[in-house]
């Protein structure tokens, strides 16, 4: 099925499911262990603060996309496919689904956890979920011209 036979939804929706072809197990373990050693960190230099719990979330949430969204374009022993082939086709689009999580659950851990300001929030996550954008399509468009050439 060509790229120009897709509605606009249906592309969203392959998107979407293209993000969950990511070794998710393993990226929720070493976002968890980033996050614990951050955490740690902090509580043995003594960084108490508002964001003593905000910080080490977010370290271990980007670490969790970075390594479930990059598993995804990497692995192919899983999933459906003609998935893994769209996501293969359109690597920075496949990667826009992680990074808006990423991006909502940094602005959620900065607001309640770390005390931030919603807008101040929304705005520093930009940042972060902008990167995890940037690594996913550029490793996903570098695998994509190696597979052509």
């Amino acid at each position: 099925m060509g790229d120009a036979e897709l509605s606009r939804s249906e592309k969203n929706q392959l998107a979407v499911a293209s993000a969950t072809l990511g070794p998710w197990r393993t990226a929720a373990g070493a976002g968890a262990l980033v996050g614990a050693a951050a955490l740690g960190v902090n509580v043995v230099t003594g960084h108490w603060g508002a964001d003593v719990l905000a910080g080490p979330a977010g370290l271990g949430l980007f670490v969790l996309f970075l390594v479930g969204t990059l598993g995804g374009k990497l692995r192919r022993d899983t999933g459906d496919r003609r998935i893994h082939r769209w996501a293969a086709e359109h690597p920075w689009r496949s990667a826009l689904p992680a990074s808006a999580a990423f991006w909502l659950l940094n602005t959620a851990a900065m607001t309640f956890l770390g005390g931030t300001e919603l807008f101040e929030a929304i705005f520093s996550s930009l940042a972060p979920a902008g990167l995890l954008l940037v690594i996913a399509g550029v490793v996903g468009s570098v695998k994509r011209s190696r597979r052509r050439g």
